[in-house]
């Protein structure tokens, strides 16, 4: 029953997730939701622009700490290990469905393009930033991401292996194509407010600043390998002098994915080195061995 308990947790975890992710979608674009980034302005600018500040950095603060594997290691203690990917998603999503509950508005407008041709292009770019995240998930393995992968292998009592090193489609192009993915997404608006741009400003540094912790860790945790690959890929814009054919192959690369994922919306994910034991879920509830 217990098994069961933590599986349910994370398929509820997950469906929260989504629907948040959706959520996000109308939010940034002001698009179908009862209150989206830049609903009419109802406070004084000063108090608006604190409680943002405020809501953008409790995101990233959730989202960093959590993602860190001494919280981690002593986040296990309470929570069952296969169960810690779901709880840290369902707090991200609790920390994005805060934000979007009480976003003050700042009103103003930076600019406001109307060029019929200019406003379709970046209105593609947004959706496409938007695609490219959600397809960005499925390539490092989505449900693996999301915690599903975790407490499935739990409820058949298999242990968790860890996933192989690779670098499909556009890791080929840029090391972080779902940071990419999300720049477009906040900064591919025709009408960019001072709303839009302090969320837009916020979320970029945050990308950047975890960019440079993230990549330091997963050198220190692949060695030549990701080293390799850093010289060899870009970060971020796609350069023609790239050479993704003589990418490094590493036997595994979880470590790897914690770059990929730590952002907005669908981010971070737990680190397990190729020479750490697979773990199972069973030594938690019941006094039984793994399994072979």
């Amino acid at each position: 029953m217990k098994l069961v308990l933590v599986f349910a947790y994370g398929v509820v975890a997950y469906a929260i997730s989504l629907a948040t992710f959706l959520y996000a979608v109308g939010f940034v674009g002001n698009l179908f939701v009862p209150k989206s980034m830049d609903s009419a302005p109802d406070t004084q600018f000063w108090w608006a622009l604190i409680v943002d500040t405020a809501l953008l950095g409790i995101f990233a603060l959730q989202h960093s700490v959590m993602a860190r594997p001494a919280f981690k290691a002593r986040w296990t203690r309470i929570v069952p290990e296969p169960a810690e990917r779901s709880t840290y998603v369902l707090f991200s999503s609790l920390a994005l469905i805060l934000l979007f509950w009480q976003w003050q508005p700042l009103g103003g407008v930076v600019w406001d393009l109307q060029d019929p041709i200019v406003r379709v292009v970046l209105y593609a770019l947004f959706a496409f930033g938007w695609l490219l995240v959600l397809v960005t998930t499925f390539l490092i393995n989505h449900f693996d991401l999301f915690g599903l992968r975790q407490v499935w292998l739990c409820l058949r009592g298999r242990p968790y292996t860890s996933l192989r090193f690779v670098t499909p489609g556009p890791y080929k192009l840029v090391r972080h194509p779902l940071y990419v993915g999300w720049l477009l997404a906040f900064w591919a608006t025709p009408t960019m407010t001072a709303t839009h741009l302090l969320f837009a400003v916020a979320t970029t540094a945050y990308i950047f600043i975890a960019i440079r912790f993230e990549e330091r860790d997963l050198v220190e945790a692949l060695g030549g390998s990701y080293a390799a690959y850093r010289e060899s890929v870009p970060m971020i814009v796609p350069s023609p002098a790239a050479s993704p054919t003589r990418l490094p192959v590493a036997s595994t690369a979880s470590a790897r994915l914690a770059s990929l994922v730590r952002v907005p919306a669908a981010s971070g994910i737990a680190a397990r080195s190729a020479t750490d034991p697979p773990h199972t879920c069973l030594p938690s509830f019941v006094n039984a061995q793994p399994p072979d």
